[in-house]
């Protein structure tokens, strides 16, 4: 197994190569622009949103912050960082880990979560969105999206990138969802082909959840 450390760095190479032309291949996707409606239709005015594996801020922070929200975008790569200032200068983007940025209880009215725990094993998975669950007030919302393949610590290549990646089989992540305590809304299941020419066609599944009032 890849020592933690190595993940990180690995992970923020992975992306400081890819920069804009990881957003040129993802911008596209309908079914996250969708995700992003059904968030959006719920969201009350001025909400904060955290968006985390925020990217080059396109499309989730821009258009959380283009319609009025209060959006901090985190992210291990220092050049997606630097793209989402650079492109979204209405939010606010950190460089950071997910898995120890301190986050207070209560303290945000929803999270994005798309396709940011793939380089990160299972039971960090599980502990991230336990404590992103946390993060979200009562009432609050959780929009999350990954592959949903059964791997655990895979080799493999992402538009001609090396990569190690870990995921769920689709039931399985909507269970680890619902043991965190959020109410699955929404589940949408796509198949969706990025831009890029060392790109293949991936499984999608993006979920719309809601922490319960009390909960």
């Amino acid at each position: 197994m890849v020592a933690e450390d190595d993940r990180r760095v690995r992970a923020a190479r992975v992306f400081d190569a890819l920069g804009l032309d990881y957003e040129k291949a993802f911008a596209g996707s309908e079914p996250h622009r969708a995700s992003l409606r059904r968030l959006l239709e719920r969201l009350t005015p001025d909400s904060r949103v955290l968006d985390v594996g925020s990217g080059t801020g396109r499309p989730t922070a821009a258009t959380l912050a283009g319609a009025g929200h209060r959006v901090l975008g985190v992210d291990v790569s220092p050049v997606m960082v630097e793209l989402g200032r650079r492109q979204v200068p209405e939010a606010r983007f950190r460089l950071a880990d997910i898995r120890e940025l301190p986050l207070d209880d209560d303290s945000f009215d929803a999270v994005c979560v798309y396709f940011s725990l793939l380089q990160m094993t299972r039971p960090e998975q599980r502990a991230v969105i336990g404590r992103l669950a946390r993060a979200v007030r009562p009432g609050g919302l959780a929009a999350l999206a990954t592959v949903p393949l059964d791997v655990e610590d895979a080799e493999g290549v992402f538009m001609g990138q090396p990569v190690r990646v870990t995921s769920f089989a689709a039931e399985a992540f909507t269970e680890l969802v619902a043991g965190a305590g959020l109410t699955v809304l929404a589940e949408e299941h796509a198949v969706f082909e990025p831009a890029h020419p060392d790109a293949v066609p991936e499984p999608h599944l993006f979920l719309l959840c809601r922490r319960p009032e009390g909960g």
